[in-house]
């Protein structure tokens, strides 16, 4: 059952709960086998999305210090999902890129999530499924403020 906030709407705290547990579960669904921490996962898909990229335009994308996504990115280049190299337009600044690899496993993650949230989706009546359709727009809308572009997630 859904909290409401006494004025006929779902309350923020019951949209974000509900929010979160989904995607904790999207994350869990391929995370499983995976050394990779969310940060790490996140990390991989912006260097996808916008590689080569300055460490610190990373990190800014992030919304981390710089430290720590130097800390966030070693093991993916250790495990071959990235490389790096230095900035030939700055010798003080380093470009980060996906390897293969990399980018096989971002593909993998998004294909695992989608198949999981397309299962549980086939549950829904049609009047559900319409619901959760004009739901999106409004959804997407509380994206907006302040939050990294959306398709820079992991999944």
């Amino acid at each position: 059952m859904t909290e409401h906030d006494g004025r006929g709407g779902a309350s923020p705290a019951a949209v974000a709960m509900i929010v979160a547990r989904l995607y904790r579960q999207l994350a869990q669904a391929s995370a499983d086998d995976l050394n990779l921490t969310y940060a790490q996962l996140s990390a991989l898909a912006r260097i996808r999305q916008y590689g080569p990229i300055r460490l610190g335009e990373l990190a800014a994308l992030e919304q981390i210090a710089a430290p720590t996504l130097t800390r966030t990115v070693r093991p993916l280049a250790e495990a071959g999902l990235i490389g790096k190299e230095p900035d030939p337009s700055d010798g003080r600044s380093w470009l980060v890129s996906i390897h293969e690899e990399g980018r096989a496993l971002i593909d993998r993650i998004r294909r695992e999530r989608a198949e999981l949230l397309a299962r549980r989706m086939a549950r829904l009546t049609a009047e559900q499924r319409e619901a959760l359709d004009r739901a999106l727009p409004v959804l997407e809308e509380l994206l907006t403020e302040g939050a990294p572009p959306p398709d820079g997630e992991p999944g």
